[in-house]
């Protein structure tokens, strides 16, 4: 095979190995456009040649002013690969917690990364909540894939240079964290290794890093230590070309970290970060002495990089256009590099990475719009799409739309041969058609059961279908006068096969989100040169307020299936109402629902038929469940399922809607908590004043409560009064600046006879000192064994024993925790209930506080009712039910 052929292939092969080509194509953005300035930094990127990757074990553990100065100031390719995708955390800005959390957080990341200028990536390890030791951790987690899945980000990306955020021991603060630098360390060795994950060398090549250095700081070392030993740089500069310095540049990317309310304050000036050496080549003055970050990594390359500079010299601020033809240049370059055997799978990973490059600079320099966008934001398989395309070229500069390529989709509007004139749109129309076998849009990890530690991949994801006539058009398309034939063959070779593209298990590691439903390939001639730009399929819209606002194109079911509520307690045998609520996919769908029931449950009726002839239509049909006689007690799973034309379907439709995030479409399971308990409860009225936001509402009308859902201006102890308790939502004192003020009616609600429970309270960032009516001081106190062993400290309290008996039994089967932020020190005027500890610790016996306070009652309590709740854990409901019921 000649090398240009050859070389074209193993391009296109590492094109669908590496993780940028999804992390670029799969965000649902408005299409980029460039300042001139950010273009001319673009131009510079091209002559450096190096790679750095961050790892640590979370969202918002990276260092974002480091992040943006390798990125902006050094113009290093700069990941950061974060273990896990938050979801164990806590919400600080709605309800959804655990996966729903995940990808939350997993877009807070991408948010950032759009910001800072890194990449971001993922190994599959599930955040189970917090960990206190890295041996925990690794009971948990499943060492050695998550192991693999950080050396193939490491193969992929070839970094020069590892930086933990951690170090490998207790000082790191959370067993992930710990877990995250063993890690690395590890990783650091086994990527260079071909007997490791042997596995993955059909795709990549190993990979050895030049060093692995840790980034330190005053919160890791003692107070007065002497940091003269360590590498040193000055992340703290400022980019004229960005105007903005690197500390700026990180407060934007940091407070796009919402859900944990890391909003950031802006740093200028010296900012000295610290590197710990600990594997590798050591360096001495620079945290990339030694490696060679110059076209010179590639053989023949310093020619490349003189042309760079030319274009560099001779850049236009004012006309980008005029360097396309110095870009151009560079670009056919590569074609004149020597076809040796030195061209291995590094030299190929520069090629390949610096051709993206090229190309999106001509495009930036071209100021050629591209975008396409669907008429609908859902579609199901087989449904046609309805596709808008527009494109635009801004600049004086002769540009051919020469054809477009819907990749591997059938399309009833082809364009060839359009000239572009300067400022003009051009505009189309066409149609794909998802196929058989493509997967609802379900995030990729989401899609298989995983563990409690790690998520499921799975084994083949389907993008899109081959066929013979889309690689005659591409070869039409590609080129001028028969040139860069090796595409050409690639793109037949591929769609010869006349089967469905897929992303297997390995190509999906690390990928922040799925890939896109479909991608469109524009092809233009810019003079004689071939250029390709490639976009996602969107859905567009305009909202009066936000303005135009971009979405993913989703593929949903024929029929989603939700279940209204998150658990149906039982405490009698008394019928309840279950709504399901059916949402349609498609146009004309009709067919029958039941729940599927554990043994001893009853269900009326049957079955229920549907039929919704709109799309998106929703028809909400209602069950009556009851426990039957012979219904065992404690916690079971129900379940919805439709069927429409024979075929079956259990899942669901969340949508996750916030204005920092592209929308996000979840498909959960059609499941929820059955619980049959023994209960008795005492008052009725309950106010309920929400937090960061928790479904403890839901859960007390489950329970017979009626619940009033208070507002700030509602606070008053007049108005409180008609309340038998009154509950705060989690985080409410951190969420909440007016209980600042709203404080002494809290209390004088107390003073009067009231009842009032406050659920955990972070310790940083409280509105206010003091939020008992006596001194306590919240911590970081955690029991994170959810079934450790609780002993009773009070076992006469009422609030063990009335209206319910609360055994140790009522303390099983709690989910990730089961509590967190317990007070350290408190006043003696608070009882102590309850106490359990960790292994290896000393017990902690605030958990639950009560304090009497006048003629009513004070209790805060850390234990996690926010999760144990919605979750259907029996014991959960007893005991928040003696709480509300204290002193009646």
């Amino acid at each position: 095979m000649p090398f240009h052929r050859f070389r074209a292939a193993l391009l296109a092969l590492l094109l669908l190995a590496d993780s940028s080509f999804l992390v670029g194509a799969a965000r649902a953005q408005a299409p980029k456009t460039y300042t001139s300035s950010e273009i001319l930094l673009g131009l510079k990127k091209l002559n450096v040649l190096g790679s750095v990757l961050y790892l640590a074990a979370h969202p918002d553990d990276e260092n974002t002013r480091l992040i943006a100065y390798l990125a902006n100031g050094r113009l290093l390719e700069t990941g950061y690969l974060s273990c896990t995708r938050g979801d164990g955390g806590q919400n600080l800005i709605g309800p959804e917690l655990r996966e729903q959390l995940g990808v939350i957080r997993t877009q807070e990341l991408l948010a950032a990364r759009r910001i800072d200028g890194g990449r971001q990536f993922f190994t599959r390890a599930n955040d189970f909540g917090f960990s206190k030791t890295a041996e925990e951790t690794f009971t948990i987690w499943d060492k050695e894939q998550v192991l693999a899945d950080m050396v193939w980000v490491i193969r992929q990306r070839r970094p020069d240079v590892l930086i933990t955020r951690f170090p490998p021991d207790a000082r790191a603060g959370h067993g992930h964290h710990t877990a995250s630098a063993i890690l690395a360390a590890e990783a650091f060795d086994a990527a260079g290794d071909p007997k490791r994950f042997p596995e993955q060398l059909q795709y990549v090549q190993p990979w050895s890093p030049k060093r692995l250095v840790w980034n330190t700081g005053s919160f890791f070392v003692k107070a007065g230590e002497n940091m003269s030993g360590y590498l040193t740089l000055d992340a703290g500069g400022y980019n004229p070309l960005l105007g903005q310095s690197y500390g700026e540049i990180a407060a934007r990317s940091r407070s796009q970290h919402k859900s944990q309310g890391f909003g950031s304050a802006a740093t200028r000036g010296e900012a000295l970060e610290y590197f710990q050496f600990v594997k590798g080549d050591k360096a001495t003055k620079d945290l990339f002495e030694g490696v060679d970050q110059t076209w010179n990594r590639v053989p023949g390359g310093a020619a490349v990089g003189k042309l760079i500079e030319e274009v560099i010299r001779k850049y236009d601020a004012s006309n980008p256009s005029a360097s396309v033809a110095g870009l151009v240049a560079v670009k056919n370059e590569f074609g004149s590099l020597p076809s040796n055997l030195n061209y291995t799978y590094h030299k190929l990973f520069w090629l390949r990475q610096k051709e993206q490059e090229i190309d999106a600079l001509i495009q930036a320099c071209l100021g050629l719009y591209v975008e396409a966008v669907a008429v609908e934001p859902t579609a199901t398989t087989g449904q046609q799409i309805e596709i808008n395309w527009q494109v635009m070229n801004s600049s004086d500069a002769q540009v051919t739309l020469r054809g477009i390529w819907p990749a591997d989709y059938a399309t009833t509007d082809t364009i060839t041969n359009r000239m572009l004139a300067q400022g003009k749109v051009l505009t189309g129309k066409m149609r794909i058609t998802p196929v058989d076998g493509m997967k609802n849009s379900q995030p990729y990890w989401l899609i298989s059961q995983g563990s409690v530690g790690m998520y499921s991949i799975p084994k083949e994801y389907t993008l899109f279908q081959g066929g013979l006539k889309h690689s005659k058009l591409i070869g039409s398309a590609l080129g001028v006068d028969g040139r860069r034939t090796g595409y050409k063959d690639y793109y037949a070779q591929a769609d010869l096969k006349k089967s469905r593209m897929m992303f297997d298990e390995q190509k999906l590691v690390g990928h922040p989100e799925n890939p896109p439903v479909a991608d469109i390939h524009f092809h233009f001639l810019i003079g004689r040169e071939f250029l390709q730009v490639t976009v996602p399929v969107q859905y567009k819209s305009t909202d009066p307020v936000e303005g135009e606002k971009y979405r993913p194109l989703t593929v949903v079911p024929p029929v989603a299936v939700n279940i209204g509520g998150h658990a149906y307690v039982f405490a009698d045998n008394q019928p309840k109402t279950v709504p399901v609520t059916l949402r349609a996919g498609k146009a004309g769908v009709k067919g029958s629902v039941v729940l599927v029931l554990p043994a001893g449950w009853l269900a009326e009726p049957a079955a229920i038929p549907f039929d919704m002839a709109a799309k998106d239509a929703e028809q909400t049909v209602q069950f009556r469940v009851r426990p039957g006689p012979n219904a065992a007690a404690g916690k079971a799973d129900l379940r919805a399922t439709a069927t429409v034309d024979g075929q079956a379907y259990s899942r669901g439709y969340q949508v996750i809607q916030y204005n920092h995030i592209p929308t996000q479409t979840l498909f959960p399971e059609a499941v929820a908590p059955l619980v049959k308990l023994d209960l008795k409860r005492k008052g009725q009225q309950i106010g309920y004043l929400m937090g960061a936001g928790d479904d403890v509402p839901d859960a007390l009308r489950q329970l017979g409560y009626a619940v009033t859902l208070l507002k700030p201006e509602d606070i008053s102890a007049d108005n409180l009064r008609r309340f038998d308790a009154v509950v705060l939502g989690i985080r409410a004192y951190n969420t909440l600046d007016r209980l600042k003020t709203l404080q002494p009616d809290l209390l004088q609600y107390v003073e009067n006879g009231g009842n009032l429970i406050v659920q955990y309270t972070v310790s940083r960032g409280t509105v206010l000192p003091e939020i008992g009516p006596y001194p306590l001081k919240l911590s970081t106190d955690r029991v994170t064994v959810e079934n450790a062993p609780v002993t009773f400290l009070k076992p006469g309290h009422p609030l063990l024993n009335t209206p319910n008996k609360i055994t140790a039994q009522d303390f099983e089967g709690w989910q990730q925790e089961q509590g967190l932020y317990y007070p350290s020190t408190w006043d003696p005027r608070y009882q102590t209930i309850i106490s359990s500890q960790d292994p290896g610790e000393k017990p902690k016996e605030s958990a639950i506080l009560v304090a009497d306070y006048g003629k009513g009652h004070y209790i805060y309590t850390g234990l996690s009712f926010f999760r144990e709740l919605p979750a259907g854990v029996p014991g959960a409901y007893r005991l928040l039910t003696n709480m509300v019921s204290l002193g009646k």
